[in-house]
C-alpha cells in the first residue's frame, strides 16, 4: 500500500460492518484466514471476530479509527476485505465507505481533483 492510501488513516469499515464470508476461506478448509479469528454466523458463513455484533471492530484492526490504522492480517484477509475499496479508488464512488466513515464522525472521501480541462486556444 502506498502512504497516500486513505485506508491507512481511516479503518472505519473494519469498525462498522460485519465482515462475513464463506467458511471455505479459513485455513482449516484450505483458505488463508486463521480459524481462531472467526466465529460461525450461519451454516456456511463465518465472520471476523469482533464484527459479529455491534459495536463492531475487527480483531485484526490495529490503531485508532480516523487517525492511523493497519490490518494485522492483511496478507491473510478474507475476500470481503479484499473486495472492499475506499471511495474514489480508480474513480469509483463507494457509498458503503461513506456510511462507515459517517458512523465514526468522519467526512466522506472526495474525488481527486482533475487537471484543468480548459479547451486549447486556437491561434
Amino acid at each position: 500500500m502506498s502512504t497516500d492510501n486513505p485506508c491507512l488513516t481511516c479503518g472505519a469499515c473494519c469498525a462498522h460492518f460485519r465482515v462475513s464470508f464463506f467458511w471455505g476461506e479459513c485455513c482449516s478448509s484450505g483458505g488463508q484466514v486463521p480459524d481462531d479469528l472467526v466465529v460461525q454466523v450461519s451454516p456456511y458463513h463465518v465472520a471476523m471476530r469482533g464484527t459479529e455484533s455491534k459495536p463492531a471492530r475487527c480483531v485484526g484492526l490495529l490503531g485508532d479509527v480516523g487517525n492511523g490504522v493497519r490490518c494485522t492480517l492483511y496478507e491473510h484477509r478474507s475476500s470481503t476485505c479484499r473486495e472492499f475499496e475506499a471511495s474514489w479508488i480508480d474513480g469509483v464512488h463507494n457509498p458503503n465507505c461513506d456510511a462507515a466513515r459517517a458512523a465514526h464522525g468522519l467526512p466522506p472521501l472526495t474525488p481527486p481533483l482533475q487537471p484543468d480541462m480548459a479547451p486549447e486556444r486556437v491561434a
